[in-house]
């Protein structure tokens, strides 16, 4: 393993985050935020902005907004 470098590192970011590179550049990856304070506050951002997406699609719509959406999407196909 080597380190990956900065630009590397953020350019693979997104993908590292979502586990979607091979072991390999994990790895790589793993190695040069241990040792990069500003990747891995970078890394940190990424992680949080993650979780706040995820939780907030959890969360369901009042049924009332539901059915005024859904109404209103009902009304423009009828035209």
């Amino acid at each position: 393993m080597t380190d990956c470098g900065c630009d590397k590192a953020k350019e693979e970011l997104e993908e590292f985050l979502h586990n979607e590179l091979s072991a390999d550049q994990c790895a790589d990856i793993r190695e040069h935020l241990a040792n990069c304070d500003d990747c891995s506050a970078e890394h940190l951002v990424g992680i949080t902005l993650t979780t706040k997406v995820k939780e907030a699609c959890q969360e369901k719509a009042p049924d009332e907004l539901r059915d005024l959406i859904l109404g209103s999407i009902d009304k423009l196909d009828a035209r």
